[in-house]
């Protein structure tokens, strides 16, 4: 099942399967991808954690736990993939407000982009991340061959992939995939820090701030500085950015609401 709360204007995702580490069913990934939408819609939320309990983050997708499935014909693999994995991802990239994961072991798989997928990665000392799909005969999916070239590059990112080798939270901060590891016990105390950091920023800012850096790598200078320049008209519409001036002006610090 999938665990809810918001606390503190920030929506904790809780990933509860941990006799199956934490591996997606169908079922729990429309949730998690509801929840997602719900927060880009909702203004009393400013910010998003997904975490997991037990000693796994996420061990891939459980398609056992999806609908009855009849005879395959062509096509069904892919329209699976488009309907499945990927519009998870999407739903992360895709949200308005700002994501981080708080990973406290495995991750593998579907389970690993996921993580990859969101704006900040925060690790726990024992977690792994695992590109399990070569050992299993497969691609990868969910968007690993997106991601992950645009945040470790493509030498790397086949490196990881041809082998499925486990890297470790260590590692994985060294070469880009994480932002911080921490002992176990200071996961969650990190990551509330962060996002209720996060939950009291100008909300909208951070929202065009985080559609401008996803859209960066896809586009060219000329098309990324137009969609900069549109961001910073609606910005200023907004009630935050009259506030972050006011208080510079004033010499205070900035009380934002996320509007």
């Amino acid at each position: 099942m999938i665990l809810h709360a918001t606390d503190n204007a920030v929506s904790w995702i809780t990933l509860n399967r941990p006799e199956a580490m934490n591996a997606l069913t169908w079922d729990q990934r429309e949730r998690v991808i509801a929840l997602l939408a719900e927060a880009s819609a909702d203004p009393d939320v400013r910010a998003v954690v997904i975490r997991a309990t037990g000693r796994g983050f996420c061990a891939g997708a459980d398609l056992r736990g999806g609908p009855p499935a009849g005879e395959r014909v062509p096509g069904d693999v892919a329209r699976t993939i488009r309907r499945g994995a990927q519009r998870l991802i999407a739903a992360v990239l895709d949200c308005e407000k700002p994501v981080i994961a708080a990973v406290n072991g495995t991750a593998a798989g579907i389970g690993a982009h996921l993580a990859f997928a969101c704006d900040l990665v925060l690790a726990a000392e024992p977690a792994k991340f695992i590109e399990v799909f070569v050992r299993r005969g497969l691609v990868p999916d969910g968007g690993g061959a997106y991601l992950l070239p645009r945040l470790i590059g493509p030498q790397r990112a086949k490196e990881l992939m041809f082998f499925g080798d486990a890297l470790t939270a260590v590692d994985a901060e060294r070469i880009g995939l994480v932002n911080r590891v921490v002992p176990p016990d200071e996961l969650e105390k990190t990551a509330r820090e962060w996002s209720e950091r996060l939950a009291t920023g100008p909300t909208r800012a951070l929202a065009l701030t985080k559609q401008l850096v996803n859209a960066s790598l896809d586009t060219d200078r000329a098309t990324a500085f137009a969609a900069e320049a549109a961001a910073q008209e609606i910005n200023m519409t907004t009630a935050d950015a009259n506030e972050g001036v006011a208080s510079f002006v004033e010499r205070r610090s900035p009380r934002y609401k996320g509007r």
